[in-house]
């Protein structure tokens, strides 16, 4: 599923004036986001292809061919790229050959490239909030500018995390993200309560 599918355009309007009622008892700016995916992972599609076409031309060498190189080269050629189409496709298959390391480090960097280029570091009181749903890897990631962090300790991000996660899991996304929105609102106006001349200064919804 991608990002673009994984709410109704019902649910996208319920998590946007999830938003906007946060932010109206706050001066703080909370933006959740969904991406299909982190990464591409090329090298798992690389890596695996690989394999997988070495293992088929070594068997089918050695049953038919007599171990010849003559004979395992062209199944080796000829299965990469099939192979390499059929790891692309099937999402599932592509996990398995990317390890828990590289997807942790890659749903970071996705989330600090997404919380710089979407302006989330700009904000008056450094209070941006950027919740990450990446749905390929099946992660959530909370990350939060110095202001509220400052006021807020790291378990309050692995409660919005647990929240988020739980709720996918309950076939309740949307109901779970806009908890955790509300969530988050609370943590904002404890220390962070609207200004005056507060604006809507980022998105209040992102789906790439």
């Amino acid at each position: 599923m991608t990002a673009e599918q994984f709410f109704t355009d019902d649910e996208k309007t319920r998590i946007e004036a999830a938003v906007l009622e946060v932010e109206q008892r706050t001066s703080g700016e909370i933006v959740p986001m969904v991406v299909s995916e982190a990464y591409d992972y090329p090298r798992a599609e690389i890596f695996g292809a690989g394999f997988f076409a070495l293992a088929l031309g070594m068997t089918l060498s050695w049953a038919f061919g007599h171990s010849s190189i003559w004979g395992f080269l062209p199944i080796f050629l000829l299965a990469y790229l099939p192979f390499k189409i059929v790891i692309r496709q099937i999402p599932a298959l592509k996990k398995l050959l990317i390890s828990p390391q590289e997807i942790t480090e890659e749903v970071e960097e996705r989330a600090l490239v997404a919380f710089i280029e979407n302006g989330l570091h700009q904000t008056r009181e450094g209070t941006g909030i950027l919740i990450l749903l990446c749905l390929f890897e099946r992660r959530v990631y909370v990350l939060a500018d110095h202001g509220i962090n400052h006021a807020a300790p790291q378990e309050s991000w692995d409660h919005v995390i647990q929240m988020v996660t739980d709720g996918i899991h309950q076939q309740r996304a949307c109901d779970a993200l806009c908890e955790a929105i509300a969530y988050c609102g609370d943590l904002l106006a404890k220390d962070f309560p609207p200004r005056h001349d507060d604006t809507d200064e980022l998105p209040n919804l992102i789906v790439e």
